[in-house]
Parts: C-alpha cells; sequence; structure tokens
C-alpha cells in the first residue's frame, strides 16, 4: 500500500460520503433513458444543470465533448445494455478545445514543460457550432446506434443557461 498522502484529502471525503451513502440498489441502467456527453471542464455539473440525480443518466466527459471511436463503443453498450434511448452532447461556452489548432496545443504542452505529444490528436476546433452538429450526426448515423434520438446543445459557463443547437 503507499504511503504518499497525494490522495488524503479525497479518502477522507469518500469517508464522510460513506457515513451518508444512500445509493445502494440503483441498477446500472439509465433510469431517464438518457446518455450526456460533455467536456471535462469541471465548471459543468451535468446532473445539476439538468435537474438529474445519479441512476438517472450516463455521463461521458472528454476534452471538448468530442464524439471520438470510444464515445461511440460507449453509446452502442448505453443503447442497447443500459437504457439509454437518448443523447445530449453537450458542448460549453468558453472552451479551452476551441479557436486553437492541434499544433498550437502540443506547443503549450511543451511550453509548460510537457513531453511532446505530437502523436496524440486533441481534435481541437475553431467551428463549435459546426463541430458540435458533425458529432451530433456522427451518432445518427452510427448503423449501431439506429433509432437513438440526439440532440447537440450549448451550455453556457457564466449562466448555466443550456440551448439547443441541433
Amino acid at each position: 500500500m503507499p504511503t504518499d498522502d497525494f490522495f488524503a484529502d479525497v479518502l477522507a471525503a469518500n469517508e464522510a460520503y460513506v457515513a451518508r451513502f444512500d445509493r445502494a440498489g440503483l441498477t446500472g441502467r439509465a433510469a431517464k433513458g438518457l446518455a450526456v456527453l460533455t467536456c471535462i471542464d469541471s465548471r459543468i455539473d451535468p446532473l445539476a444543470a439538468l435537474g438529474l440525480v445519479a441512476g438517472d443518466a450516463k455521463i461521458l466527459r472528454n476534452a471538448g465533448a468530442r464524439v471520438t471511436d470510444d464515445v461511440l463503443r460507449t453509446l452502442v453498450l448505453a443503447s442497447h445494455l443500459l437504457g439509454v434511448d437518448r443523447v445530449m452532447v453537450m458542448a460549453h461556452t468558453d472552451c479551452r478545445m476551441v479557436g486553437e489548432s492541434d499544433a498550437r496545443v502540443h506547443e503549450a504542452i511543451r511550453a509548460s514543460g510537457g513531453p511532446d505529444t505530437r502523436s496524440i490528436l486533441f481534435q481541437v476546433t475553431s467551428d463549435p457550432e459546426g463541430t458540435l452538429a458533425e458529432d451530433v450526426q456522427r451518432i445518427r448515423s452510427s448503423p449501431y446506434l439506429e433509432g437513438l434520438r440526439v440532440g447537440g446543445f450549448l451550455y453556457d459557463v457564466e449562466t448555466g443557461r443550456l440551448t439547443r443547437r441541433c
């Protein structure tokens, strides 16, 4: 067992959580039939923003809320095995993945003392509305996800307002 205390704060918080834990008995199915793909941005609390509680939805997160192969794989499992019949792709304002190029992101990582990341595709965009529409269409056109209802939304990090875009 590691002796470092890098995680002491969150482990202590977990002990308090365990003392009031009330989620025993929830199933792995999405009670509201919903999956939400959003960004890793810590300003976004998808359950609170949508009036949901634990067990209501599957929450998928990645940088930029992009529909990657892994997101598609997860949606296939969620839709066929875990009760998901609709998907919200939820991009947001003031996203670090907008207005950049992969080259500039690689450069910023190297400038911060990070490694050479040129083998990674970060999927940044200069057209967030167009990218959101393309990502929604990628789900809609998947032969494994026929019948899934999909919408594209923009979350405003300054107001919390969610607006349907496609």
